[in-house]
């Protein structure tokens, strides 16, 4: 199925939380079973410090950290082989805008029920939640294992 443009799209975030790691999983059965691939998506987003909009480090630096951890993660998450095309993409912006843009025209967008953001405290389920809301398409919410 590797380089099939026309294969049904499925559409999963993935931020290292253990819910987006089960999103993962499930986006891979789902897509096994209506013949589709899987769009991995992953945002990174520049640090800010105490409402400073300057960025504190080297902006290439923060991205080629963020792109081995969003590399090793999928990695332990999917293993070796798997029964479809998984195509692995980490994007600079907001997770939720991030999502809700590398959705349009899939088939469905896989998100997990809680995720790593900066205030995951304050915020707990607010990506998923608004994906749900401003998505293009249908959106399913996947619970931890």
């Amino acid at each position: 199925m590797a380089g099939n443009e026309s294969a049904r799209r499925v559409v999963v975030g993935v931020d290292g939380s253990p819910s987006s790691h089960a999103a993962l999983r499930w986006a891979i059965g789902y897509a096994q079973l209506i013949g589709g691939r899987v769009d991995a998506v992953g945002a990174w987003e520049v640090p800010m410090m105490y409402g400073w909009s300057a960025p504190p480090v080297d902006t290439a630096l923060d991205e080629d950290v963020s792109r081995r951890k969003f590399q090793q993660e999928l990695d332990q998450v999917l293993g070796d082989g798997q029964p479809v095309e998984v195509r692995r993409e980490l994007i600079l912006g907001n997770p939720a805008d991030v999502l809700i843009e590398a959705s349009r025209g899939a088939e469905i967008l896989v998100v997990g029920s809680r995720g790593h953001g900066t205030f995951a405290r304050a915020l707990l389920g607010s990506v998923s939640q608004h994906c749900a809301a401003h998505a293009s398409c249908p959106v399913v919410i996947v619970r931890p294992d």
